[in-house]
């Protein structure tokens, strides 16, 4: 069954009555005023700002600089490395806030084998060290030190053991300490670590030229889309038919990000905020097209659900549009993949207990609700052999990312 998000109700929030938002990804604007959403194919030729002035001036300029909140996922969000003590507390708990702060980590490092790891080629944003609850000290070693020094990192923090702290203050250049986001009952403590990393991608937008300019017409904070969208998700079951649990998945240009409530993982990590976010950056259908064909070409499945498609691989190599609902339909095939017991990833979640299947991003302007039927029913009996049926919910008109600022305002 498919249900079409009805944006009637959204129309007359008196929460954003006064408010322009403004959300810039990597292949479209998307604009809300309180009377209507549009989105706009961005011009990459041009500054973000004179493509947006170009094609939505008019309604900016009625909009006085306070009213006017803008999200970004444009610049592709900051990259982190998170080395940590154990999977079961500092790993799971770090990563965890990371990805709740809208940051995408690119590889975690259990502290004791750190001399098996390999180096990662890229320059890293931030590089989190945690580990240790604080009565117990003297938990790194040379280990630690010799592999920094072989990192390329622009930014690192340190949210372990305070007994630890003064020694890796000395050692490590430019680190941040922050308060252990483990206490002593091994609870999370993720206000610190949350608040930093979200403060550092605002400084990379900052520093970005294209992202900059934004501030010409915002005396707002510009958060990064990931970050604000979960914070709107306790609010969408409320509204519209969506039955928990659900996952909400946001396939765009540049990555794929899924968005869950945690009634569907085994180990729920109890935090300030119910839902949880994974992100696979090299699973988009325009700037991550290449990996994503790789990732289709590597799945055993693939090529029998191709067959269900009626198309051959020769598909990979056109410029079409059918060529683009394919990939489209291929990636919504390989992130259940990535999230289910076929896949070991960061957390595999409870598919067969999912009601609905929410679906927003640039997906929904290119397939029918019933082409991700298909797939989704494909997965399901291919994968985990069963019939279930989870409501599929297209969030076509971009609604749920309205809600983002009344989230936003909710949470703080």
């Amino acid at each position: 069954m498919i249900c079409e998000i009805n944006n009637a109700e959204n129309k007359d929030s008196k929460e954003n009555n006064d408010k322009l938002l403004i959300d810039v990804g990597s292949t479209y604007f998307k604009i809300s005023t309180p009377g209507n959403i549009e989105q706009h194919f961005r011009d990459f030729n041009k500054d973000i700002l004179d493509d947006l002035m170009h094609k939505c001036g008019k309604t900016i300029g009625g909009f006085a600089k306070d009213d006017v909140h803008i999200y970004s996922s444009a610049n592709g969000g900051l990259t982190t490395l998170i080395i940590g003590i154990t999977n079961t507390f500092s790993l799971k708990y770090a990563t965890n806030i990371a990805f709740n702060s809208g940051i995408n980590i690119i590889d975690t490092v259990l502290y004791q084998n750190i001399e098996d790891y390999s180096l990662p080629s890229d320059l890293i944003d931030v590089v989190i060290i945690v580990g240790g609850i604080n009565s117990n000290g003297n938990i790194f070693s040379d280990s630690l030190y010799n592999y920094l020094a072989q990192l390329r990192y622009s930014n690192i923090v340190f949210v372990g053991n305070e007994l630890d702290a003064p020694l890796i203050k000395e050692r490590i250049e430019n680190v941040e300490i922050l308060p252990n986001i483990i206490d002593d009952r091994l609870h999370i403590v993720e206000e610190h670590l949350r608040e930093y990393l979200t403060n550092l991608y605002q400084k990379d937008i900052e520093g970005k030229e294209d992202i900059k300019h934004l501030y010409d017409i915002t005396s707002n904070q510009i958060f990064p889309t990931p970050y604000i969208v979960n914070k709107t998700l306790p609010l969408i079951d409320a509204k519209f038919s969506v039955v928990n649990p659900f996952i909400l998945l946001d396939i765009g240009g540049a990555t794929t990000d899924i968005h869950f409530s945690k009634d569907l993982v085994d180990e729920n990590i109890v935090t300030e905020n119910e839902y949880d976010r994974l992100v696979f950056k090299k699973l988009g259908v325009y700037k991550s097209k290449q990996s994503l064909i790789f990732a289709a070409q590597n799945n055993e499945f693939v090529y029998e659900l191709l067959m269900h498609l009626k198309v051959t691989e020769n598909i990979f190599a056109e410029q079409t549009e059918k060529s683009t609902k394919i990939l489209m339909q291929l990636a919504i095939f390989l992130v259940l993949c990535k999230i289910s017991h076929y896949k070991k990833a960061y957390i595999n979640l409870k598919l067969l207990s999912i009601n609905s299947i929410v679906l927003t991003g640039g997906i929904t302007k290119v397939l029918t609700g019933e082409e991700i039927e298909d797939i989704i029913s494909f997965f399901y009996k291919k994968i985990l052999n069963s019939e279930h049926n989870p409501v599929t919910v297209l969030d076509s008109n971009y609604d749920i990312w309205t809600l983002a600022e009344k989230g936003k305002e909710l949470c703080q």
